[in-house]
């Protein structure tokens, strides 16, 4: 008796054109004559998954299995009339694998050419406001002599051109795609003398790079086209240019916010100042208030990095750092000793609460 075939496939009646899919599919690559060779078991179990998944992707017909089961197709239960099997589950293949049944290749497609990567460092000035870069990019393209066909060619005479060579293995005829041809159906006749028959040659290209304002390290820019070459006239990779950013002398990067140590003496902070704070453009002058503190901080907004894509720039954000002198002439030492004689106990609030609470602790 045929077994059930959602049974063969492994998934329940419920199951959807998704999951039908994923189950034949491995159970396709699994017991594939090709991968199985003189097994025929193997064979059996996959014209059975086979024949199984092209009733149950078909609506019509799983609808009259699900009613009637296997008599829905006559009394041997076949699906296929007697017709050969192949030219149903040929479809199903070409629907999983775009053409490439297992190995095959379409007749008259080259090879895409590979992707190339470059690691591209950059000011941190450009990263941040944008511009152009020079790069040198060693790389095949295609022979000009030869249009990167790599010679004068014929009709391949293994396969006819047709570019497959069909195969019968057991119940199945398998095509694959010809080997003296790579699946072109043309091979060469008589090879270029520049490229000596490859269809490509060393070269370095000049290209310019446009790095958008607002880009940071690990920003993948895609060329498209301008990888390697292509085989058998297909078509070029792509180049994929890395950015790496360098660090800035000044400022830390936070997103679009850029932060920043700005120092200011004792005096500053006491009465207040003046100072100028670096932004990308060059500097400007803020007020420090009196009595400002080290790790207070001012916020210029706006001033900070473009969104890679548009939006609002980040801010610049500036700490204070309130420096204490390491070495006192005798005059300042005379000054500073006045003043802390005039303070007396009038000390800040910050200080005051800290004395306070030493005090609950060790008495």
């Amino acid at each position: 008796m045929k077994r059930d075939y959602y049974e063969i496939l492994g998934v329940g009646r419920g199951a959807g054109p998704d999951e039908l899919k994923k189950a034949y599919r491995k159970l396709a690559h699994q017991y594939h004559p090709d991968k199985n060779p003189n097994n025929p078991e193997a064979e059996a179990r996959f014209k059975e998954a086979s024949e199984a998944y092209a009733i149950l992707s078909d609506d019509e017909k799983r609808a009259q299995y699900d009613r009637f089961g296997h008599a829905a197709f006559g009394a041997g239960g076949d699906p296929f009339g007697g017709a050969d099997p192949f030219a149903s589950f040929s479809d199903l293949f070409a629907e999983f694998f775009g053409g490439d049944i297992f190995g095959s290749r379409p007749r008259g497609r080259g090879r895409r050419g590979a992707d190339l990567r470059y690691d591209l460092e950059v000011e941190f000035s450009v990263a941040a406001l944008g511009g152009e870069q020079a790069l040198k990019i060693p790389k095949h393209k295609a022979c000009a002599t030869c249009n990167g066909t790599g010679g004068e060619r014929e009709t391949c005479s293994r396969c006819n051109g047709r570019g497959q060579i069909a195969m019968q293995q057991g119940f199945f005829r398998i095509a694959r795609s010809c080997d003296r041809c790579s699946g072109t159906g043309q091979s060469l006749k008589r090879a270029c003398n520049d490229c000596r028959g490859k269809g490509r040659v060393e070269t370095v290209q000049n290209l310019t790079v446009r790095i958008p304002a607002g880009v940071e390290t690990g920003i993948r820019l895609r060329l498209t086209g301008e990888g390697e070459a292509g085989y058998d006239g297909g078509p070029p990779g792509d180049l994929f240019v890395v950015v790496v950013v360098k660090e800035h002398p000044l400022f830390e990067r936070d997103g679009t916010d850029l932060h920043c140590e700005v120092p200011i003496s004792f005096a500053q902070a006491a009465l207040g100042a003046e100072v100028e704070v670096p932004n990308l453009d060059g500097k400007q002058k803020v007020e420090v208030k009196p009595g400002s503190q080290s790790g207070d901080v001012i916020r210029l907004r706006g001033r900070g990095l473009p969104r890679l894509g548009g939006g609002p720039r980040g801010d610049i954000v500036a700490r204070l750092f309130v420096e204490v002198p390491t070495k006192l002439n005798a005059e300042q030492r005379a000054a500073l000793e006045e003043f802390a004689r005039i303070s007396g106990d009038d000390v800040s609030p910050r200080r005051r609460g800290f004395v306070d609470k030493l005090r609950d602790l060790f008495e």
